[in-house]
């Protein structure tokens, strides 16, 4: 063929698909690298349900020289033979390349939860396991850019806040990658047509019953056709914006808050007292760390704990899913829901070193000649024929008249007006003797405990309160 003579048809077609190839192939090393999704070594499992998305990411994957350690195939059972059979394609395109084939099986096991949730759940189950077991350090599915957009307006449909408009994360901190994210749906299924590369085709795709298939089959082409011609690349653009603002905000907010046991306390002013755009992440991100995620969590429940801190001091509650939030004093805290926590009683024999009900600090208690002063030890008689001691959390009708008081009190109103959270009470290391209180965290000793009071034979003790950590 001269210069000046143009290409067949055909030959222009082939060229430019050839260019298209290589165009997924270049976009794919893009994402990866700008998500930083791998480093040098790492080793990779590919997710393959049969379907052209995973097909294409495992073959992507191979040209681009990254180091496989395996298929991974999830058999939900839910279409019967043609569930087996998608199997039986993933596990011969693994041995075809040579690549070890995981795989597990479930039943469509759900009872509140949405399906597709629960089928997602097992997956991912299947997936961090792969991972705990030492088989690879990421497991790669194959979302695509089409998955993104679907993702990012059904959530809009429900309302969902900038968080939720990230839409499907490029890498999660458990280890998922997806390296087709700016990849088409249309642009995967060429891929694997020119170069003669089978998959299997899943009819549930199809089932006007998922939510996401009515979006992908009927309310996004017509928004695409009569609206937005770009509208997939446009969804795409906005969850990669709100991905960015979440990263920075989470960077931002983390010094914020901290987990402590399984819950979370902030101060009310603090939490009440900055921007509401601020308040809303840092209740966000309080909710994450004290529930383990915010699935199920709504715009209102995050204004209901802001108008919780923002209250006047007193006491309040507010149940969200799976989690309460409650409002002590200056306090606010966030914990999992459940019932009372029991505080066993613990047997003291002195000398020892007891841990305290609340399991913050320990308690030290030592037999001694002479007393020692105050400082940071306090130092009681004890009737040397007395029933052994106990150290214990608060209950309620606990009274006793501390040193340099002129009579008993409750204990509840000594936490009133030592503005203690109403949740550390039952956890308040409390020291009894023949059914009395010898000492209390923060009062000190009983009146009657004191050195001078008569009682004989008896025992002189040192009580010594200290962080775990000293």
């Amino acid at each position: 063929m001269s210069d000046g003579a143009e290409a067949p048809c055909g030959l222009k077609a082939a060229l430019q698909r050839r260019v298209e190839w290589r165009v997924v192939l270049e976009r794919v090393l893009a994402t990866i690298r700008r998500h930083q999704m791998l480093a040098p070594g790492m080793r990779v499992i590919a997710a393959v349900s049969g379907g052209p998305d995973s097909v294409c990411l495992l073959h992507v994957l191979r040209e681009l020289g990254i180091e496989l350690a395996g298929v991974a195939h999830f058999n939900h059972k839910l279409r019967g033979e043609a569930s087996d059979g998608d199997e039986r394609f993933v596990a011969e395109l693994a041995r075809q390349i040579g690549l070890p084939f995981h795989r597990e099986e479930g039943g469509a096991r759900h009872t509140a939860d949405n399906l597709e949730q629960a089928l997602r759940r097992a997956r991912r189950g299947f997936f961090a396991r792969l991972l705990r077991g030492g088989l690879a350090e990421r497991v790669a599915l194959g979302h695509t850019l089409d998955d993104q957009a679907e993702t990012v307006l059904f959530r809009l449909l429900r309302g969902s806040g900038l968080a939720g408009l990230a839409g499907i994360l490029p890498i999660t901190a458990d280890g998922i990658i997806r390296p087709l994210l700016d990849v088409r749906r249309s642009e995967v299924e060429e891929f694997l047509r020119e170069r003669g590369i089978a998959w299997r085709e899943d009819a549930s795709n199809w089932d006007p019953a998922f939510a996401r298939n009515r979006i992908r089959h009927a309310l996004l082409p017509q928004l695409t056709r009569e609206w937005n011609p770009r509208l997939t690349e446009n969804l795409g653009q906005l969850a990669d914006l709100a991905h960015d603002e979440e990263r920075w905000w989470a960077a931002e907010v983390a010094g914020l808050v901290t987990e402590r046991d399984g819950s979370v306390e902030l101060e009310a002013a603090a939490l009440a007292g900055v921007p509401r755009a601020l308040g809303r992440r840092v209740a966000r991100h309080a909710v994450r760390l004290a529930r383990g995620r915010l699935e199920g969590i709504a715009f209102g429940h995050i204004e209901r704990v802001l108008d919780l801190a923002a209250r006047p001091e007193g006491e309040g509650r507010v149940a969200l899913p799976g989690l309460k939030v409650e409002r002590s004093f200056a306090w606010v805290r966030f914990a999992k829901s459940g019932g009372p926590v029991r505080v066993e009683p613990q047997s003291v024999k002195e000398p020892g070193v007891y841990r305290s009900p609340d399991g913050k600090s320990l308690i030290q208690i030592e037999v001694v000649e002479q007393p020692h002063g105050s400082g940071a030890c306090d130092t009681l008689r004890v009737d040397c024929g007395s029933a052994p001691l106990e150290l214990r959390g608060w209950k309620p009708g606990d009274r006793y008249r501390p040193v340099g008081r002129d009579r008993d009190y409750k204990i509840r109103d000594l936490f009133q007006q030592a503005r203690v959270p109403s949740w550390k009470r039952a956890f308040w290391p409390i020291l009894t003797g023949n059914g009395k209180i010898l000492w209390a965290r923060g009062w000190g000793i009983a009146a009657e405990s004191v050195e001078g009071s008569g009682a004989t034979p008896l025992r002189k003790l040192r009580i010594r309160e200290t962080s775990k950590g000293e």
